[in-house]
């Protein structure tokens, strides 16, 4: 299994739902590892993504690019004086890949975030040209966020190849969840392939 895992915005459970993906893929046998190719900030999330490939990774391999400050991606090279290069990263994505059966790489905030003037995270994702698991935060607005994501994951020539639901604790709304869920695999024929509880430790595997 290889995606993209992408979101409709920033914090709305990337990093957690990558990590128990990876978990749950190594528990079923596969030699799944998991990248998060630009970080901005704290490395808290490159930690995660290796200790749940049981560390099998290098960090730099995890994380080729990584910058101090905790903003997009185009604003934290700039207060650092660098420019981003997909050579920095596509070339360490491509060893991993060819090494392994099922990798799993984690973009950075929203599907569009700017990395350079002229260059996206979705065009990272294009280079890579791997299906996309789109990681939805399931609250009021998630419809709109997500039907705005996928019309750009198409645009990009990319295929969706599902959808996470993610049930943060912070998110209250019973009605605006249970809405999400029977209306996203009716408007966008993409299916639902795990829908995700606070503190989950495991993914059914084969329901998906």
């Amino acid at each position: 299994m290889n995606y993209f895992v992408a979101g409709t915005d920033t914090d709305v459970g990337k990093t957690f739902v990558t990590a128990l993906l990876t978990r749950s893929l190594r528990k079923a046998g596969f030699d799944t590892v998991a990248m998060k190719p630009i970080s901005c900030g704290e490395p808290g999330d490159s930690l995660e993504l290796r200790a749940a490939a049981d560390n099998e990774l290098f960090p730099e391999e995890v994380t080729p690019v990584s910058y101090a400050t905790p903003l997009a991606p185009i604003e934290a090279a700039r207060l650092e004086h660098r420019l981003f290069e997909p050579s920095q990263v596509l070339p360490t994505f491509e060893k991993i890949r060819r090494s392994r059966r099922s990798l799993l790489v984690e973009g950075i905030g929203g599907w569009l975030v700017p990395l350079t003037e002229s260059y996206s995270s979705a065009d990272l994702a294009k280079a890579m040209n791997l299906p996309v698991l789109l990681v939805v935060r399931n609250h009021l607005g998630a419809i709109n966020h997500t039907l705005l994501t996928l019309e750009s994951i198409k645009s990009h020539g990319l295929i969706c190849g599902g959808i996470v639901l993610n049930n943060h604790p912070d998110d209250i709304s019973d009605a605006a969840a249970s809405g999400n869920r029977r209306i996203l695999p009716e408007l966008t024929q993409i299916p639902i392939l795990f829908e995700i509880s606070p503190g989950q430790s495991e993914l059914a595997l084969a329901a998906a």
